[in-house]
């Protein structure tokens, strides 16, 4: 089993989710969508893709099913975050939550998103009703545990334009 799991978007895949993101800083979420934007780990500069939250057992995560791609990189490398949907963003930080203890997690973000996300599972991941199988590929789904650092509104849809966010505004 390949640990390295990476499906990267297709041209289709990046223009969907370019039509998501801008949705996203208007406001309008898809099945609960919001703009994750993460520091990159060599630039620097922040980069925005769509993700879908989930809230499960009282706790909030984010659920990388094509594995290690650049999201989950940078987040890994600056562990903080801020999740949007129009003016509204919340800075978050966050902790990888270990393979082991991942499954039920897995479980319930596929059974909440698996119709849009299941092409991109691993490898050899036929039946992701099966906890025996999601446990032997825990380790290629990645998975993060939020917590809210603050709430801001922003005062435009461009990030980095304009005044800093007031927060508690």
């Amino acid at each position: 089993m390949q640990i390295n799991h990476h499906r990267p978007p297709s041209a289709t895949d990046r223009r969907f989710n370019t039509v998501v993101r801008w949705l996203g800083d208007r406001g309008v979420g898809l099945a609960g969508s919001q703009n994750l934007t993460v520091r990159g780990r060599y630039s620097g500069e922040p980069r925005t893709v769509p993700v879908n939250p989930l809230h499960w057992h009282g706790a909030e995560y984010l659920v990388s099913v094509r594995g290690n791609g650049q999201w989950v990189r940078n987040l890994r490398a600056a562990g903080e975050l801020e999740l949007s949907r129009g003016r509204r963003t919340r800075r978050l930080s966050a902790r990888e939550v270990p393979a082991a203890d991942r499954v039920p997690i897995i479980a319930a973000y596929l059974r909440r998103w698996g119709w849009e996300v299941g092409r991109f599972l691993p490898e050899g991941l036929d039946d992701p009703t099966d906890p025996a199988q999601l446990a032997a590929h825990a380790e290629q789904i990645p998975v993060f545990a939020l917590v809210e650092s603050s709430t801001v509104r922003r005062q435009g849809v461009h990030r980095g334009t304009g005044p800093e966010p007031v927060p508690g505004v």
